[in-house]
C-alpha cells in the first residue's frame, strides 16, 4: 500500500488520475507547476494544491495547443482559396488573383490586431478553456426594455495593456484566421475585374469593422448571443464554427460586390444568355478544394476551443460526412441535368456541405449531418445557376451559392436539427441546444433573428464600403486592362510568362468546347521583357 501512495502524486501530475481529486485546479495559472517542479523541501511529497495546479496547468496547456493547431490548419486554408480561385479564372489573371489572396492576409492581420479584435472580443469575458483570464471584459451595451444589448467590444486593441496576456494572444490568433477566411471570399467572386487598390481598401474596412461587429454579436458576448437569456429563444443565435459569422458574411459581401461591379466582359450575350468563361486550370481548383477540406478539420474541430472536449470526434466526423454528401448530391444532380458529371460542381458541392455543417456540426447526429450535406450540395449548384441566369450575376467561383446559400442553410439546421446532446450552459442557458424538431421552437427563432441581423448589418455597410472605394480609387479596372489581363495591367508581372497563354481558357463547367465570342477575344500583346 505504501509504494502505491508514493506513486499516486506522480500519476496525478501526469494527468492520468485528474478526476481522483475533488479539489479544483488553478486554471488562471498563477501557481501552476508539475509535481517534479515543486521545491526540494517537498520533493516526493507535493501537496494536494500543488498537484491540482499541475493537473490544471496540463489541461489548460492542452487546450492552448489544440486551439492553436486548429488556427494553423485554418491559416493553411488560405492556400486552398488561392488555388481554387486561380484555377477557376483565366490564365491572364493568375498573378492578380494570387496577389489578392496573399495580400488580404497581410491586411487582415494588421487591421484585426489594431482594431478588429478589440471590437469583436473586447467584451467576451473570461476565457475559461484557456485558464479563465477575464481581461476582455468591456462590452459596449445599450439598455432597452430593461435588458442589456451588447454591440461591440471595448478592449484588446493593439493587444496592449491588460490584453497582453497569453490566453488573449492565443484567442487573437484563432479568431484572426477565421476573420481572414470571410475577407477572402469576395476575392474569388470579384476576380478578373476588381481593381487591386479597391480590393485592398475594401478588405481593410472588412477586417477592422464589418466582420468584427457581427462576430461580436454572436461570439463576443453581443446581443445575438443573449437572445436566450433575454427572451427565452433557445440558447440565442448559435453558430458553432461560422456558417453565418464567417461564410454567410463573406457570401453577402460577395453578392453586394457582384451587383456593384457587374459581370466580366463577354460573360453575357445581349439577350442575357450566359457565355461560359471556363477556368484555366481544373487540377489547381480541385487541389485547392482538397486543401480547404483538410483545413476544415481545424475550422470546425478547433472551435471546441479545448483539446479536453471529447466532442471533437463527433464534430469532425459530422464535418467529413457532410462534405462527402455535398459532393455526391451536386455530382448526381449535374450528371442528371447535363448528361455528364462536372468536377467543378463536384468541388462546389463538397465545399457547400462543409459550409452548411459548420454551424451545426457539434449539435446534430451523424444522419442529420449527411442530410445537411445532401441539401447543401444541391443548394450550392442550383443557387449559382439561378443567380447567373435570373439576375445575370457573374460569380467565377460560385461564392454566392457555396458561402451564402449554404451558410444560411447551416444556421437554419441548428434551429431545426440540434438534438440537445451538447451545449449545456452555452450563452448562459441550461441544457443542451435543441432545435424545433427536438422540442425548442425558440432556437429556430433565434437563428432567424441572427440571419436578419446579419443582412441588416452586412448589406448596407458593405455597400457603403464599395461606394467609398469607388469614390476614392474606383472599383473596376478599365476595359483595356480587363482585355489585356490584370496581371499586366494591375500587377505588372504575369503569372505565366509565355505570351501565348495570355487570355487562354480551358474547357470547364457547363461549357464544353464553348469560348467567348470573337467580339470579346482578348488582344494578344507581347509581354514586356526586361532589358
Amino acid at each position: 500500500m505504501r509504494p502505491f501512495r508514493r506513486a499516486l502524486p506522480l500519476l496525478l501530475a501526469l494527468g492520468l488520475s485528474a478526476t481522483a481529486l475533488a479539489v479544483a485546479p488553478d486554471p488562471v495559472g498563477l501557481h501552476t507547476g508539475g509535481a517534479l517542479d515543486v521545491p526540494a523541501a517537498h520533493a516526493g511529497q507535493p501537496t494536494v494544491a500543488e498537484l491540482a495546479d499541475a493537473v490544471g496547468h496540463d489541461r489548460v496547456s492542452l487546450n492552448f495547443v489544440w486551439m492553436l493547431l486548429g488556427a494553423f490548419l485554418v491559416m493553411f486554408m488560405q492556400a486552398g482559396f488561392a488555388l481554387v480561385e486561380t484555377g477557376l479564372t483565366r490564365a491572364k489573371n493568375v498573378a492578380h488573383t494570387m496577389a489578392m489572396n496573399l495580400f488580404v492576409y497581410a491586411i487582415g492581420v494588421l487591421c484585426f490586431w489594431a482594431v478588429g479584435f478589440g471590437l469583436q472580443m473586447g467584451g467576451v469575458g473570461a476565457l475559461s478553456t484557456l485558464g479563465g483570464a477575464d481581461v476582455l471584459s468591456h462590452e459596449l451595451t445599450v439598455h432597452l426594455f430593461g435588458k442589456a444589448f451588447g454591440l461591440a467590444g471595448g478592449r484588446g486593441f493593439f493587444l496592449s495593456g491588460a490584453a497582453a496576456d497569453a490566453a488573449v494572444f492565443a484567442t487573437f490568433l484563432f479568431q484572426m484566421v477565421f476573420m481572414d477566411t470571410a475577407a477572402t471570399i469576395p476575392t474569388g467572386a470579384l476576380a478578373e475585374r476588381w481593381r487591386f487598390s479597391a480590393f485592398a481598401l475594401y478588405s481593410a474596412i472588412v477586417c477592422a469593422f464589418i466582420y468584427p461587429i457581427y462576430a461580436n454579436w454572436t461570439w463576443g458576448g453581443g446581443f445575438l448571443a443573449s437572445l436566450g437569456t433575454n427572451f427565452g429563444w433557445g440558447h440565442g443565435h448559435v453558430d458553432f464554427a461560422g456558417s453565418s459569422v464567417v461564410h454567410l458574411v463573406g457570401g453577402v459581401m460577395a453578392l453586394v460586390g457582384l451587383i456593384v461591379l457587374g459581370p466580366r466582359r463577354g460573360r453575357f450575350r445581349k439577350d442575357g444568355r450566359p457565355i461560359p468563361i471556363p477556368g484555366h486550370n481544373i487540377p489547381m481548383a480541385v487541389l485547392g478544394t482538397i486543401v480547404l477540406a483538410f483545413g476544415w478539420f481545424g475550422f470546425n474541430g478547433g472551435s471546441t476551443l479545448a483539446g479536453t472536449d471529447l466532442r471533437i470526434s463527433i464534430v469532425l466526423v459530422n464535418t467529413m460526412l457532410a462534405s462527402a454528401a455535398g459532393a455526391l448530391s451536386a455530382t448526381l444532380w449535374v450528371w442528371w441535368r447535363m448528361g455528364k458529371p462536372d468536377v467543378t460542381m463536384m468541388s462546389n458541392g463538397l465545399l457547400g456541405g462543409l459550409v452548411a455543417v459548420t454551424a451545426p456540426c457539434a449539435y446534430v447526429t451523424s444522419g442529420a449531418a449527411v442530410g445537411i450535406g445532401l441539401a447543401a450540395g444541391l443548394a450550392a449548384t442550383w443557387v449559382n445557376l439561378w443567380v447567373e441566369r435570373r439576375f445575370r450575376l457573374d460569380d467565377p467561383v460560385g461564392a454566392v451559392g457555396v458561402h451564402g446559400a449554404c451558410g444560411a442553410l447551416g444556421i437554419l439546421a441548428v434551429g431545426l436539427l440540434a438534438d440537445g446532446s451538447y451545449g449545456a450552459g452555452l450563452n448562459g442557458v441550461a441544457g443542451g441546444v435543441r432545435g424545433l424538431f427536438y422540442g425548442d421552437p425558440g432556437q429556430l427563432v433565434a437563428s432567424l433573428v441572427g440571419l436578419l441581423a446579419l443582412l441588416a448589418w452586412v448589406v448596407p455597410t458593405s455597400w457603403a464600403a464599395y461606394a467609398l472605394c469607388e469614390r476614392l480609387v474606383g472599383n473596376r479596372v478599365s476595359e483595356e486592362v480587363e482585355i489585356l489581363g490584370l496581371d499586366q495591367g494591375e500587377i505588372g508581372l504575369v503569372g505565366y510568362p509565355d505570351p501565348t497563354l495570355i487570355g487562354a481558357s480551358s474547357v470547364g463547367a457547363f461549357g464544353a468546347g464553348t469560348q467567348p465570342s470573337a467580339t470579346f477575344e482578348p488582344r494578344r500583346k507581347p509581354v514586356p521583357q526586361p532589358d
